[in-house]
């Protein structure tokens, strides 16, 4: 009889912490804004902080409540800036800084200490290595935020572009609309 009322009494706890954690998931939901994901996705994010905020999110939010221009971003762009316009029926404004090339940070093996300020400096763990040992760059991951350069004590790494090939080029021109491309695929099937 004491089992039994002992797992009454906590199905009756959990029920009770059950009804007030759903009460207060209800109570103080936090909602996104929706705008500041679409910005946000189209930004680099680098989180380089070339815009002048501590990364890509925070620079889409302030865009979001009007407080900074939409040119401000490097890496992504006049592209970034025209698509940035598009979405938000602004008007197209020159990039505020010079745009660069894509880029990713090389370190010279043979000079490097190991330090691991890169490592610090790094704001998408790009960068692997151990304290005393030899670090190297996780190319996939590099982001060319040059965010490393500055902390380097020995100055081992380098920036250099990268080469165009098939697996990071892009139309120079508009592409046609997914949109429209899928209107046109059943008019090419009925073709063939």
């Amino acid at each position: 009889m004491d089992i039994l009322l002992a797992i009454a009494i906590m199905a009756l706890g959990a029920v009770v912490l059950g009804a007030a954690l759903g009460y207060a998931s209800i109570k103080f939901k936090v909602e996104g804004d929706p705008l500041v994901d679409k910005i946000d996705a189209i930004l680099p994010q680098t989180q380089c902080g070339q815009c002048g905020f501590p990364g890509c999110k925070p620079y889409a939010e302030a865009i979001a409540k009007g407080e900074v221009d939409i040119n401000l971003c490097p890496p992504g762009g006049m592209e970034g800036v025209q698509r940035l316009a598009d979405l938000l029926g602004r008007e197209v404004k020159p990039l505020d800084a010079e745009e660069k090339p894509k880029q990713i940070a090389i370190i010279d093996e043979n000079t490097c200490i190991g330090c691991t300020l890169c490592i610090q400096a790094c704001p998408v763990d790009a960068i692997v290595g151990a304290a005393k040992q030899m670090h190297t760059i996780i190319a996939g991951q590099c982001t060319g935020c040059e965010l490393c350069l500055p902390p380097c004590p020995v100055e081992c790494i380098r920036m250099e572009a990268i080469g165009e090939n098939i697996d990071n080029w892009k139309w120079k021109y508009p592409v046609v609309e997914i949109k429209a491309a899928d209107a046109a695929r059943p008019a090419i099937k009925e073709a063939a």
